[in-house]
């Protein structure tokens, strides 16, 4: 018997709730499916065979005990010496734009920007001898992280800048327009890049920044042991409609194309259970802001006192 139009329009429609779902609900999306779509679980199970056929779902543990998973498409990984023959643009061409080649060209134009900066600073800052670029694709997203095994991002600003603690590196790097070498590079790169991606992180020493586009803050956790190097990493969906434009027009005015505007992320000068009453923590919060220019302040359960 065939099938309507408007019948498999609908099966896609499941099809692809299963998808964006399975990382959260790894044990029950089908339960969660039947439930949304109004269908039985054998219904929906008919679904996520045909997913397992196509390779986008893969099956651990049995009975009771079984998950489903999203399953790689696409796995890489390649190890490059940072010496003064590498070129994040060659690097892109050559190894990594013929894994998104397929993908939507706003897509291709955030992973080009984002992972030829990202690549860049570690080529011109890290002080290391090597970075590791692994990639992964699934019907759902793409995602990428890099590391290097340098001096560490955060342990770098906080020695050139002469702060007082390695987490205050993360404060300065969220707000933008931050470099250690100011002649060659506007300090934007790794702001824009993070506010491009749907999930964003840095780890390096023992601090790990976090940035996700649906949340209107920054977050910082500390972790226990010290990690060598950088590791940053970037996550979007498959079917993003973001664009580099937007996200670059979020923060400029109208009438110039300069990153004039920024996110202020007051909780990263809290750690623990630090009250942001102080003076100091005033100053490090507004160190490097020119007054002229437009700011948003995003404060949730604190207030600063000058």
């Amino acid at each position: 018997m065939s099938t309507t139009p408007s019948t498999r329009k609908r099966g896609e429609q499941i099809r692809q709730f299963i998808l964006d779902k399975v990382e959260h609900h790894p044990q029950d999306v089908s339960k969660l499916t039947a439930q949304t779509f109004g269908i039985s679980r054998q219904a929906v199970n008919k679904h996520i065979q045909r997913l397992i056929h196509r390779k986008a779902l893969r099956v651990q543990g049995s009975t009771r005990n079984r998950r489903y998973l999203l399953r790689p498409l696409e796995e890489w990984g390649h190890i490059y010496l940072l010496d003064e023959g590498l070129a994040e643009a060659v690097v892109w061409h050559s190894d990594i734009a013929p894994f998104v080649s397929t993908l939507p060209d706003n897509l291709i134009d955030i992973w080009h920007y984002g992972f030829t900066e990202i690549l860049n600073n570690a080529i011109d800052h890290s002080s290391g001898t090597q970075v590791h670029v692994r990639i992964t694709k699934t019907a759902v997203d793409t995602k990428i992280v890099l590391y290097d095994n340098g001096e560490g991002i955060f342990k770098k600003i906080q020695r050139e800048l002469g702060l007082h603690d390695e987490r205050h590196s993360v404060l300065e790097l969220a707000k933008g327009k931050l470099t250690t070498d100011p002649q060659n590079h506007t300090g934007e790169g790794i702001f824009f890049s993070s506010r491009m991606f749907d999930d964003f992180a840095i780890l390096s020493g023992n601090v790990y920044f976090s940035y996700k586009f649906e949340e209107v803050e920054d977050w910082i956790f500390e972790r226990q042991g010290f990690q060598s190097g950088t590791g940053v990493f970037m996550k979007i969906a498959n079917n993003t409609p973001r664009t580099t434009k937007q996200i670059f027009d979020s923060f400029t005015t109208d009438d110039d194309y300069g990153f004039t505007k920024t996110v202020v992320p007051v909780r990263l000068t809290q750690y623990g259970d630090d009250k942001l009453v102080s003076r100091s923590q005033a100053k490090r919060l507004l160190a490097r802001i020119d007054i002229l220019l437009l700011y948003d302040f995003f404060v949730e359960e604190a207030r600063v006192s000058v």
